[in-house]
């Protein structure tokens, strides 16, 4: 059952009937305010259904409403046990939420050996995010030797993969290495995507930059990439 095949008025009443994925995809609508008018608390109020019936994205989606304050007050820990019983289930992006969690310590103990476990088995069934989060690893030193070579690579992958902060972090080793034009169309194509707060760190990041470059055109690549969305 996908949004794709089945009218709102149908997935609504599937939800109504039961059906654990419409009732998931209710919920969504409801966050979004698509088709229905926006409504976090009942669009929680639909995750929690279908996560009670062990349904993988309404227990992500439980973890993102605790997680944000999205319809629920904001409580760190209970997102991160619905994010790893969602994950433990096979879900990528309640690997990729647990596993940033750990990284940051929010809601559980900080473990970075553990948050890179998960990003790497959410990496290998093909999140992008995951994979510009390894990258982070290695381009840092989180609990791996550094490695800029296979920093480049999971970046690479990620900003293949259409992660916008894979594609400015891929165009970054891709300026420290010269290849600035093609640098350049990768900053562009970050700022397709990417948050308005994102935009914004990352212009004042590439005016500050040592690559001329950068400085001179770096801006205007990720704002024309913006203007775009």
């Amino acid at each position: 059952m996908t949004a794709v095949t089945l009218s709102p008025s149908h997935i609504i009443a599937f939800a109504e009937d039961g059906e654990a994925e419409a009732q998931a995809l209710y919920g969504q609508m409801l966050l979004d305010g698509v088709h229905v008018a926006r409504d976090a608390q009942a669009g929680f109020g639909w995750f929690l259904k279908a996560a009670a019936q062990g349904h993988a994205m309404g227990l992500n989606m439980v973890g993102r409403c605790y997680d944000l304050g999205w319809g629920v007050h904001v409580d760190k820990a209970r997102a991160a046990q619905c994010y790893r019983a969602a994950a433990e289930r096979g879900l990528d992006w309640a690997m990729y939420n647990y596993a940033t969690l750990l990284a940051l310590g929010h809601g559980v103990a900080e473990d970075k050996a553990a948050a890179l476990a998960w990003f790497r088995k959410a990496a290998r069934m093909g999140n992008a995010k995951a994979m510009n989060f390894v990258g982070s690893f290695y381009e840092d030193g989180w609990v791996v030797t550094r490695d800029l070579a296979k920093a480049a690579t999971h970046y690479a992958r990620a900003a293949e993969g259409g992660d916008f902060r894979g594609c400015f972090n891929h165009a970054r080793l891709l300026g420290d290495k010269g290849r600035t034009e093609e640098a350049l169309t990768w900053i562009e194509r970050a700022g397709e995507t990417a948050t308005p707060a994102f935009v914004a760190k990352a212009a004042s990041f590439l005016d500050a930059s040592p690559i001329p470059a950068f400085r001179a055109r770096g801006r205007s690549a990720i704002e024309r990439g913006a203007a775009r969305c």
